[in-house]
């Protein structure tokens, strides 16, 4: 290192011996970096400042710590404590994701103001100013929304700061203020995308448009409206600033009534759905395909993705690449990240439409049978077909099932416990293994060759698409009293999910469409905000982790040398029981609601109004 240093050292003194005298010595133009005035006088470089926006997406919903660990859906196998069992504080945030942290979403707001800024005045082709400005309003109404629906009203700042600012302080706009900020971002994008063709990975006009109902199908939900918000929640109703949360003026069957309508505009763009035009509910096997598709935007299903981040293994090392790693079971050497819990699986149906029973003798006996396609789509269960163990694994279990229970081997009447590949008393790996029974298995690409944790995958994150649209469409139309087009729109999501279609009516419907919806996108972190947004947190995310206990007894006469799944030498016991004490004891407190804003941005703006129930 000394001989490299002297290297560098040598060079730079004879340059200030012969520039010494140079009056221009220190205005030198660094040689890693391009200076303002060149950047937007050149359109590659403004391509590649505008480019770099897309970089506060981070992993997206493919971080380690999904936030449907922080629902009733999942477990995070490391614990999130703080944060479910509402200790959560100022001081004490918990896990933020990186995509929705103030500091970060700020850090590239500010990127967008300075490219809308500077392309106004650019002397670059007419066209790329467009095209470039569209995505920058797309990705500053991103970032916005992210704030938005995170923390509720947040300053608005739609101009870069000078350093002459004589004050950096701003106070939180309101949340209807913030709802039409980034409306009208989007509308700019829609308006400036139209017609252009853009690049896997980049803002387009069907992107801007779905985000619009995102918003707005937030914005109309019972806890943005002061009169429903109160009448659920002591704590909402009594917060002196509500306008930061929600709307205190206005009619709600109003904002419906725009949320339906910047739904439909999605589904009359064009046909971007995937398989939702059958007539009938498809076969089990083809649901089950098809699903699978859905999770890794291949083999047809790619045509539903509007937005999305990718990932290319030569050039990235995201962690949102290292999803296998971070979520495969420890079977294979994986860290069984998010774990389902049994709360999330019960809610899967039977293949007849009907809802699973424990109090049912015959389901009870054999609950992984006969169920909804997307259960075996996306969850890591009890004799679950997988891939070929590595290699420390295949002579233990030479068929690539999961195992995570307890059974006997030897002979029946004299059989030893063995302790599944995939469970905490795993004689491959114990730390990691599931708490709940279960793993998640969506977004896993079934590549063989990608087995363990040392191999990255090029599924893509995929942050707008088509079902979330028709789910928003689905959802607005309840609310505004048109349940015939709202139960025809499900059960086109229903078929494609091998389900026959619902007659439903009422708060019967409602609860299947939320059902469906909450299945249908598992860890695409919508329960979180899904859940909050129908104030149903309470009794969802306040419930204790259910878990699952298995066993597998030899039937008599009956002697395995190596297990193996099989109904006909075991007799299989399934034990439903809360999570051991000291893992998580989850409950809720109105607080969670809207999440606390960290305690050092409140000192360095004492302009912010904290969320209630942290000061």
């Amino acid at each position: 290192m000394k001989k490299v240093i002297k290297k560098i050292i040598i060079p730079l003194c004879l340059v200030i011996l012969v520039t010494s005298c140079k009056k221009d010595f220190l205005n030198t133009q660094p040689l890693d970096k391009a200076a303002a005035a060149s950047t937007w006088s050149d359109a590659s470089l403004s391509e590649m400042f505008v480019t770099d926006l897309y970089n506060g997406i981070q992993e997206g919903y493919m971080q380690q710590n999904s936030l449907d660990n922080q629902t009733d859906n999942c477990l995070f196998n490391f614990g999130s404590q703080i944060i479910m069992e509402a200790g959560i504080s100022p001081s004490n945030v918990g896990g933020i994701p990186g995509t929705m942290e103030w500091g970060n979403m700020y850090g590239k707001i500010r990127a967008a103001n300075l490219a809308l800024e500077n392309l106004s005045t650019s002397s670059i082709d007419a066209s790329v100013i467009a095209r470039l400005k569209g995505e920058s309003y797309f990705m500053r109404g991103y970032y916005y929304n992210q704030l938005l629906r995170y923390y509720g009203g947040v300053p608005i700042i739609k101009s870069s700061y000078l350093l002459s600012a004589p004050d950096f302080s701003m106070a939180r706009s309101t949340y209807a203020a913030c709802v039409t900020s980034i409306v009208s971002d989007l509308d700019s994008a829609a308006l400036l995308l139209d017609g252009k063709t853009m690049a896997l990975g980049r803002a387009s006009k069907t992107a801007a448009l779905a985000l619009k109902s995102r918003v707005l199908i937030n914005a109309a939900s019972d806890l943005h409206d002061k009169t429903k918000a109160a009448a659920k929640s002591a704590l909402l109703g009594g917060f002196a600033n509500y306008e930061l949360l929600g709307y205190t003026s206005g009619d709600q069957a109003s904002r419906w009534t725009a949320a339906k309508a910047a739904a439909k505009a999605v589904l009359d763009l064009g046909d971007f759905g995937y398989k939702l035009d059958l007539a009938a509910p498809q076969s089990k096997a083809d649901a089950i395909a098809d699903h699978i598709k859905l999770g890794l935007a291949r083999g047809g299903a790619e045509k539903e993705v509007f937005f999305a981040k990718y990932y290319i293994n030569a050039s990235t090392d995201d962690w949102g690449a290292w999803y296998p790693r971070n979520n495969m079971p420890n079977g294979y050497h994986g860290w069984s990240s998010t774990e389902p819990t049994q709360n999330l699986v019960d809610n899967y149906e039977m293949m007849d439409g009907t809802k699973f029973d424990w109090s049912n003798p015959t389901q009870a006996a054999a609950p992984y049978e006969n169920r909804d396609p997307r259960f075996y789509a996306d969850i890591f269960y009890d004799g679950c077909p997988w891939k070929p163990r590595t290699t420390d694994g295949a002579a233990i279990d030479p068929y690539g099932e999961l195992q995570f229970g307890t059974y006997e081997t030897g002979t029946a009447g004299a059989g030893v416990p063995y302790f599944g590949l995939d469970t905490r008393n795993s004689n491959i790996e114990n730390w990691n293994g599931t708490r709940t029974g279960y793993v998640i298995k969506k977004f896993m690409d079934p590549n063989p060759a990608i087995v363990d944790m040392n191999q990255k995958q090029e599924v893509p994150t995929v942050l707008l698409r088509q079902t979330e649209v028709v789910f928003n469409y689905i959802e607005a139309c309840l609310e505004t009293g048109d349940e015939a087009t709202a139960r025809t729109w499900l059960n086109k999501i229903r078929f494609r999910a091998g389900l026959p279609a619902t007659t439903l009516t009422g708060s019967d419907l409602v609860n299947l469409y939320r059902n469906e919806r909450n299945l249908e996108m598992l860890v695409e972190d919508q329960r979180f905000f899904d859940a909050r947004r129908w104030m149903i947190a309470p009794t969802t995310f306040g419930q204790k982790v259910r878990i699952m206990v298995i066993n597998g007894k030899l039937k008599a006469g009956k002697t395995v040398a190596t297990y193996r799944y099989n109904k006909d030498n075991y007799d299989y016991t399934y034990h439903v029981q809360n999570i051991e004490s000291g893992v998580e004891n989850r409950a809720w407190n109105d607080k969670i609601y809207f999440p606390p804003i960290r305690l050092d941005e409140m000192n360095k703006n004492k302009k912010l109004i904290q969320n209630p129930g942290y000061q």
